[in-house]
């Protein structure tokens, strides 16, 4: 069955990484959920996805530049006026959850990574007793090395379509194969059985990110990717149960 990842816990249905989009996640029949973590600047790890909260919040700056408590006072948008949460609080949220980790590895506002990070994290998850519920995600090489030389927990690559698009498909397998890397992730947009295919007879399992609408989680569906990350994981969860439906039918 392919599995469902609720992308920053539903962001086109709860907001962006909002307490309430990762709590009704919690709660959903569905295998994952998505979410970016950040360091900020006394030593907190803040569940977010841009480096900084221009975009999404009422406050402006660069999150490892600002403190725990600076961060808390930022309202996100389209949240019902929610806050930004702590890698800590969703770990208790997610305790007793079915639902498992999708962490994803975020570089600082330079797109680099962060010193000293990764162990960080892990540290954390590994408190909580989530560690290993969690599969770790990132679209630098850079980090997904990191990753691997912290702990045995499963890497997702993300392959930008550039990226995809410079290298060819080929080229992006020899990277993930000299980095022992088992999994990619890749546009539901750019994306055919054709490439799918490519990867897996490589060893390499095959997924997709940003199905958002219905045309594009049917498409995940019927290609039969391992999973897919997806804004409206309520969405998803009915075309996912109708899929299924129909091919018992």
């Amino acid at each position: 069955m392919t599995r469902i990842a609720s992308h920053r816990g539903g962001t086109l249905e709860f907001g962006d990484s909002t307490p309430q989009g990762f709590t009704a996640t919690s709660q959903m029949a569905l295998e994952e959920v998505e979410f970016d973590v950040h360091p900020t600047l006394d030593s907190a790890i803040v569940v977010h996805h841009d480096a900084t909260l221009d975009a999404t919040t009422d406050t402006s700056g660069t999150i490892a530049q600002m403190t725990l408590a600076q961060i808390r006072k930022a309202t996100i948008r389209y949240s019902a006026g929610g806050h930004p949460m702590t890698l800590e609080e969703l770990c208790t949220l997610y305790a007793d959850s079915t639902v498992n980790f999708r962490c994803e590895i975020k570089p600082d506002a330079d797109g680099m990574p962060y010193g000293d990070f990764v162990h960080r994290v892990i540290s954390v998850l590994r408190q909580h007793g989530m560690l290993e519920r969690t599969v770790f995600s990132s679209f630098l090489v850079r980090s997904m090395d990191e990753i691997a030389q912290a702990t045995d927990r499963p890497r997702l690559w993300l392959v930008s379509p550039s990226v995809l698009r410079q290298l060819g498909a080929d080229a992006v397998i020899e990277v993930a194969k000299a980095h022992a890397i088992g999994e990619v992730g890749i546009h539901i947009d750019t994306t055919d059985a054709a490439l799918k295919d490519l990867f897996q007879s490589a060893g390499i399992e095959f997924g997709c990110w940003a199905a958002h609408t219905s045309e594009q989680i049917t498409k995940a569906l019927n290609l039969g990717v391992k999973v897919f990350t997806t804004d409206r994981p309520t969405l998803a969860i009915a075309i996912r149960d109708s899929h299924q439906g129909g091919r018992r039918a």
